[in-house]
């Protein structure tokens, strides 16, 4: 009895010494707190929602991992003109091109979120299927140019989404939560004790989280939401709400409700994790977590379309479609 306490005294003592050594390895602020700095990307072709062909299957071995990522790149080749992704689109390749992006632009990294030293199926981890929780109904139908999200209106520039406008990133990308997209995954952190910044590299998005501190009125509504962040240990927490309306993510709407956790891991590494609420829109809370890798950056220069032609092409086209319509 005596030889298992002592075996199970020095496994113990051993987990805790390799845990203080990690914790060390981290680079710290003068006051103490893990240093979040530096420019980093969340690049990774792992799905928000875990993909039919993995269900129950949270994990994948090492070969797995490395078929799906080499399936993946190819199957969304965009320079493949036999790829389905480009097939889909109908933008053909070379002299024949007429879609907006080639390979150069798509930056989805190539491969699989490792988290815990294993490559995983979906981004969210709670509910364990690795779905968002079934919706409830959404509330009525806001008055004309009210949402921004109504893809099939065009009858004024305020009837298009927010990111096809440039006033946000597309696909969540600045959050929160925060989610990779199809490229410009960059972000640059700045942290003192007061503030925290995150840049984002689309858009140039820039989120402030303000320390230590209460949330603004509720009358008071972001297109970012009012993010306050306090340490945990090490960890820091970052609760948002105060969403403006128009700001949907998948769904949901002002009550949003989103508490961030970013540790670091290590020198290379900020594990990320969201819980994601709102009683209108989700059955449930539901959280995701995946690794903020170090990236040597730069942050490059995102000019979206201001001084281009995209949305007067755009409403002009719907003009044009609906003027043929009327002549039949």
């Amino acid at each position: 009895m005596q030889l298992r306490f002592l075996t199970i005294l020095a496994a113990a003592t051993m987990a805790i010494s390799q845990a203080q050594t990690k914790t060390k390895s981290v680079a710290r602020t003068p006051d103490g707190h893990p240093d979040l700095q530096g420019i980093w990307t969340n690049a990774t072709l792992t799905p928000l929602e875990r993909p039919a062909q993995f269900a129950n299957k949270p994990t994948l071995s090492e070969a797995e991992a490395t078929a799906y990522e080499k399936s993946d790149l190819k199957t969304n080749d965009i320079d493949d003109p036999e790829a389905p992704l480009l097939a889909r689109a109908g933008s053909g390749s070379g002299e024949t091109a007429v879609g907006g992006y080639n390979n150069l632009f798509i930056d989805r990294g190539t491969q699989l979120a490792r988290v815990d030293g294993v490559k995983r199926t979906s981004l969210i981890i709670d509910p364990p299927d690795g779905r968002i929780p079934a919706t409830r109904p959404l509330p009525a139908p806001r008055a004309p140019g009210a949402s921004a999200n109504q893809l099939g209106r065009f009858d004024s520039v305020k009837d298009r989404p927010l990111a096809e406008r440039c006033l946000v990133g597309f696909g969540s990308t600045s959050g929160p939560p925060m989610l990779p997209v199809l490229y410009n995954n960059t972000y640059q952190i700045v942290q003192t004790p007061d503030y925290v910044m995150i840049l984002v590299e689309m858009v140039h998005d820039v989120r402030v989280v303000r320390m230590n501190q209460k949330h603004a009125p509720s009358s008071v509504r972001r297109w970012f939401g009012d993010s306050v962040g306090h340490w945990e240990g090490d960890t820091l927490v970052v609760d948002t709400t105060n969403f403006n309306g128009q700001n949907r993510f998948r769904g949901a709407g002002e009550n949003l409700h989103v508490i961030e956790r970013f540790q670091r891991v290590d020198p290379n590494t900020i594990l990320y994790r969201a819980t994601v609420e709102d009683p209108q829109a989700y059955s449930k809370p539901w959280t995701l977590e995946y690794p903020f890798n170090a990236s040597a950056g730069p942050i490059y220069e995102y000019a979206c379309h201001e001084g281009n032609y995209a949305m007067p092409d755009i409403l002009g086209g719907a003009r044009k479609l609906e003027g043929a319509s009327t002549k039949k």
